[in-house]
């Protein structure tokens, strides 16, 4: 076994010491950069350094940049049809500044596969930021905006690990609708299918529609209704959090995994 071993060793050292040949090293506080090799990504104080003189665009949905995001950034969702063209107009109006794309942080992918679908399309002169908002937010609350507030109080950052204290299974969220609940299909028209998961005891309003958010956790308040919210996979609501807690939201719980998870509890509820 030992000798096995120490073979291995050695052609993993001539393989690393091939020349031409290069490895990345897997990288767990930015799994991104291992996973996309060639994008060029800027670190948060060189980012920070320079932020004035570059152009700073916010590749998430309109949703979670309105919640927070970084001061002077635009917003271009990557998600968008048009992201090409945008940022292509983008270069065209800027030909000598940098661009540097963000998204929510380290394990989010979405700015890289923005800068590299920059790069692809001959977009020259974009970086990912990848330490995301969440980070800079914490780091640079002057140079952040929450709920249209700048600077920010580090302290109204909501961390993963309390969302997940409001995170509750399909099940649970199920069990819990013979309570006095106001439930909420967040998900946008598109991922909605023709009815909602709980026909006859949902709102749809989607997670873009400011004054129908309100007016429900208003009702919900009023009338001492816990609100039973879900969107698409789980993750839009974690910035919803911000508003239910801006608007003083007395009891809310989010199903985690959304929708998609629902199907699935549903699937092997019946088979």
């Amino acid at each position: 076994m030992k000798i096995i071993i120490k073979i291995f060793k050695i052609g993993l050292i001539a393989m690393l010491l091939t020349p031409g040949m290069t490895v990345y090293a897997e990288n767990e506080e930015f799994p991104g950069r291992g996973r996309y090799p060639t994008t060029p990504y800027i670190e948060i104080s060189d980012f920070h350094e320079i932020k004035d003189k570059a152009i700073i665009v916010d590749v998430r949905s309109a949703y979670e940049h309105k919640t927070l995001r970084i001061k002077g950034a635009l917003n271009i969702s990557i998600s968008s049809k048009d992201f090409i063209k945008n940022m292509r107009k983008l270069r065209d109006d800027n030909p000598n500044k940098q661009i540097i794309v963000y998204c929510n942080g380290k394990t989010c992918m979405k700015s890289y596969k923005a800068a590299l679908k920059c790069k692809k399309n001959n977009i020259k002169n974009v970086v990912s930021y990848d330490a995301g908002i969440m980070d800079w937010a914490k780091k640079y609350p002057a140079d952040s905006v929450l709920l249209g507030e700048s600077p920010i109080n580090p302290k109204n950052l909501i961390s993963k690990k309390t969302f997940k204290t409001f995170l509750i299974s399909p099940e649970e969220f199920e069990n819990k609708l013979s309570q006095r609940v106001l439930v909420l299909d967040v998900r946008d028209s598109f991922q909605r299918d023709a009815t909602g998961l709980f026909f006859g005891k949902e709102r749809s309003v989607s997670i873009n529609d400011l004054k129908g958010l309100n007016k429900y956790i208003e009702q919900a308040n009023k009338e001492n209704r816990t609100l039973l919210i879900y969107d698409a996979v789980g993750k839009q609501v974690r910035w919803l959090q911000y508003l239910l807690e801006a608007k003083k939201a007395k009891s809310y719980f989010f199903m985690k995994g959304g929708s998609r998870a629902y199907y699935k509890y549903i699937s092997k509820k019946y088979m």
